[in-house]
């Protein structure tokens, strides 16, 4: 078979010899020449090199998404309920559909056990950590990943859930240093046959690990630290949002609802403070939710500041962030395609005192200042 670039390079030589392309069938000749040397290497590109980069997983880019992933889980789901208290990981098989691996399924053996002491507590079905470690296929690149379902079957739980998925949006516009969320239109199908098909929105949260590389830092989980041993600026921004949606479900020394991680460079430095599960704050307004009775309060819509006090400077740098990302926050609400409109009313309105009492001198000091923690 003659190369057929060899053939072009020889035709525009000639071309060249005789005076350019002015000879027609000199340059048909060139162009057929060139145009089928190149398809040929088009269509060996299409057929091996793109489907091997369109069907390969990766975790990382899996969370920047925004399509929900279609997901089938068969599970004994009473052996998920009766065993909450204890929880231990139970075969199940998962089906995904990706959408950035195309429309075809992949079906994985993996394992699953509830998860989230407040869930386990007060739920049907609690919040679960999937375990795809020893799939086969693409899936083993998820390995190990916390998923948020609802409290119940039901669309109220789902509306629920879907507020506390969108606090987690939110708080990306923020900063880097945030748990990205994926979205996933979940069947649940009972092994056992007992429990009919049911269906609801759920997310898997990112792994600490990658969330901590992608920002060049390692997960710090030895040792104790208050909230005031954290960077200065990320702990004031923590503070801040957290009373913006209302919760108080967290602690710094405890590791309750935080992760805290420190850049590679500098891993005895000031940690920095990841903040996750808020399905007890205000703004997701779940009925299970009841506020610390050391708190003062009867309800968890009422908000409670738990940071520590700092400078006004600092709290109006940080307030005006708050300010120019307002627009953001309320469209994350009022473009969700899932939550109804009696929710996403209810989201704004209560975000509106916060967002008017930052703009107020006063109000910042009176609040953040002199209503602040001092141990």
């Amino acid at each position: 078979m003659v190369n057929q670039t060899n053939v072009g390079l020889f035709l525009l030589s000639r071309a060249v010899r005789f005076g350019g392309f002015n000879n027609p069938s000199i340059y048909t000749a060139f162009l057929y020449a060139m145009i089928k040397r190149t398809a040929g290497a088009l269509f060996l590109l299409l057929l091996f090199v793109l489907p091997s980069l369109a069907q390969k997983l990766n975790r990382a880019v899996f969370f920047t998404n925004e399509a929900p992933v279609s997901t089938t889980i068969r599970v004994d789901i009473k052996r998920l309920v009766s065993e909450k208290k204890e929880p231990r990981f139970v075969p199940c098989e998962v089906k995904m559909i990706i959408p950035e691996l195309g429309s075809d399924s992949i079906v994985e053996p993996a394992k699953v056990r509830p998860r989230g002491n407040n869930r386990k507590e007060n739920c049907w079905l609690a919040s679960l950590m999937f375990d795809f470690k020893d799939s086969t296929s693409d899936l083993s690149e998820l390995k190990k990943l916390k998923f948020v379902g609802g409290c119940t079957k039901g669309s109220g739980p789902e509306q629920l859930l879907m507020k506390e998925y969108l606090i987690y949006k939110m708080y990306n516009l923020f900063t880097e240093k945030s748990f990205r969320v994926r979205l996933l239109k979940v069947r649940y199908e009972d092994t056992r046959g007992k429990e009919k098909p049911f269906e609801q929105y759920g997310f898997f949260i990112e792994d600490v690990d990658d969330m901590a590389k992608r920002n060049d830092c390692l997960e710090k989980d030895a040792g104790v630290y208050s909230s005031e041993q954290a960077n200065r600026a990320n702990s004031t921004l923590v503070y801040l949002f957290q009373y913006m949606i209302g919760n108080t479900d967290w602690s710094v020394p405890a590791r309750h609802n935080v992760k805290l991680i420190a850049t590679k460079t500098d891993t005895l430095g000031a940690p920095f403070i990841i903040p996750y599960d808020f399905d007890y704050s205000g703004l997701v307004n779940a009925a299970y939710a009841v506020p610390d009775e050391s708190l003062g309060t009867t309800k968890v819509t009422e908000r409670v500041y738990r940071g520590f006090p700092r400078r006004i400077e600092e709290l109006q740098d940080v307030a005006k962030v708050f300010i120019e990302k307002e627009k953001a926050v309320r469209t994350i609400i009022d473009n969700d395609p899932v939550l109804n409109g009696f929710y996403k009313k209810e989201m704004s309105q209560f975000l509106n005192e916060f967002f008017q009492l930052i703009r107020s001198e006063r109000e910042i000091k009176n609040l953040f200042i002199d209503g602040a923690r001092t141990r």
